[in-house]
């Protein structure tokens, strides 16, 4: 368990590396450009070799990454792996900056898809985001990444003695009780700005030169390693950034096949997809047909290649909850450490079916990793993801899968170290077909 122990860690390196879906696209493009990849921009022209290995992003926050196959496109397909960049959290709003008893500095935040709201209350928090500065150029300004990397936040919970029934159930109002505390007035601070001039600082760059911002909230603890044989992953955004590295590093080290191998990392998946750099949206359909476009086919040679395609949508899945193992269904129980996750819905909320799931089921007993079914009960709605919005856009089979984890949408969620390296596996294989 050794490698797959250090495996685990490089997950979580890659996390903390990555606390907003703009981090974990410069993480990816790291991983990306070590491996020999080549940025493509979508405004420039594109010359494709084949065998050849690229990458291109969208808003910064979403990333294509493929390599071309050695046989030709229309006959041989697509193989493509999608996950998501973001996570649930909190947006900093503008004019964020609000003063308390005029002693306390808190910050206007608003909530960005669906967080189990206590997992983030009396925890160290800091910033990281996007600054847009003033350039040469008034449709083209400056982007810069910020990563604070100090704890200067704080969502403090109210004392039991002035809520007895705390621990009965209290339902945190997100305007009111979510309110992030940033520090306290003094002759530094009268004058206001203060997070915005400690961006500035950070950037190196005049206050003045900052034109508006895309800041979130992060747990500053770093991830870990634990439980009583090392057998636990405990990390903020393993949903979804631990499908995104296990997918980066598949196609970095897998070798050019006959197909052509496609990651695609997207963006708001967790407030529905419905963005430019989100699954709702032409990003992959449109450079899917630019490949073919640019290694000389043309727009039935790109239906051609479609039909010959496969997808696997990669988002963590739920293992069974050990003090609640009645919310899940009676017969498919998947655990931690067992094996990558299919996800099965009836009213499609995943994409998988009969075919899809059998193809994926092959590839893991090929890669040798076992590999465990996820339905909800009857009488739960469940979530969706990635696979559904992506099909229907393009006309593809593709599948539902991925890691058992508990927690999901804490501030803090938890998943097993065999079951990184397993999915990884299976991803190689698939690109390696």
């Amino acid at each position: 368990m050794n490698m797959e122990k250090e495996f685990a860690k490089e997950l979580i390196d890659f996390i903390y590396d990555s606390p907003t879906a703009f981090h974990a696209v410069e993480s990816a493009k790291n991983l990306l450009d070590k491996q020999g990849f080549i940025e493509l921009k979508e405004a420039d022209s594109w010359n494709l070799d084949k065998g050849g290995k690229y990458y291109v992003t969208k808003n910064d926050s979403a990333l294509t990454a493929f390599v071309v196959g050695k046989g030709n496109i229309e006959e041989e397909g697509f193989k493509i792996i999608g996950a998501h960049t973001d996570s649930p959290c909190f947006r900093i709003k503008p004019s964020a900056e609000m003063t308390v008893e005029n002693h306390y500095i808190k910050l206007n935040t608003e909530t960005y898809s669906g967080p189990i709201l206590s997992t983030w209350m009396d925890r160290p928090l800091s910033v990281a985001g996007r600054v847009t500065l003033r350039g040469g150029d008034v449709l083209n300004p400056i982007t810069k990444l910020v990563n604070i990397k100090k704890p200067i936040l704080i969502i403090p919970n109210l004392a039991i003695h002035m809520n007895r029934n705390m621990n009965q159930g209290v339902e945190l109002n997100k305007q009111k009780d979510m309110l992030p505390l940033m520090g306290l007035i003094n002759e530094n601070l009268e004058k206001g700005n203060y997070l915005m001039t400690t961006i500035a600082k950070e950037l190196n760059v005049e206050f003045k030169q900052i034109l508006d911002f895309d800041l979130f909230l992060y747990e500053y603890e770093k991830g870990t390693i634990m439980g009583l044989n090392d057998e636990f992953i405990s990390s903020p955004r393993l949903d979804d950034l631990a499908m995104v590295h296990a997918g980066v590093i598949a196609i970095a080290k897998s070798e050019a096949a006959n197909s052509t191998n496609v990651m695609v990392c997207f963006d708001n998946e967790d407030i529905g997809s419905s963005s430019k750099q989100g699954a709702d949206s032409p990003l992959l359909s449109g450079i899917l047909e630019r490949i073919i476009l640019a290694m000389g086919g043309d727009r039935q040679n790109y239906f051609r290649a479609i039909a010959k395609s496969f997808m696997i949508s990669a988002d963590m899945a739920h293992a069974v909850h050990p003090n609640v193992g009645e919310k899940h269904d009676p017969q498919n129980r998947p655990l931690i450490n067992k094996g990558p996750v299919i996800k099965i819905s009836a009213n499609m909320k995943y994409t998988t079916d009969s075919n899809s799931a059998a193809v994926y089921a092959n590839i893991c007993k090929q890669a040798e990793v076992p590999v465990q079914y996820f339905v909800n009960r009857s009488d739960e709605a469940g979530g969706s993801t990635i696979g559904p919005i992506t099909a229907a856009h393009i006309n593809i089979r593709s599948v539902d899968i991925g890691n058992p984890s508990l927690a999901m949408h804490s501030v803090r969620e938890l998943a097993g170290v065999m079951d990184h390296s397993y999915v990884t596996k299976s991803f190689i294989e698939f690109f390696n077909l």
